[in-house]
């Protein structure tokens, strides 16, 4: 599944296939996530709501 991330370096918005999906915080405070890679290899990392995150096969 394709999602639009914030490229920092590039200081654009850019079109990456999600690779994972991930939680931040504690139990009860989560925040959801997905992580890609650009073309020449950095990380890229987008907060989304739980719907969507539950939505998401990965």
């Amino acid at each position: 599944m394709k999602h639009s991330f914030y490229d920092v370096k590039a200081k654009k918005k850019v079109e990456a296939e999600v690779t994972q999906k991930v939680t931040y915080g504690k139990e009860g405070n989560e925040r959801y996530a997905f992580k890609a890679v650009t073309g020449d290899g950095r990380n890229l990392t987008a907060f989304v709501s739980k719907d969507k995150w539950d939505a998401t096969r990965v």
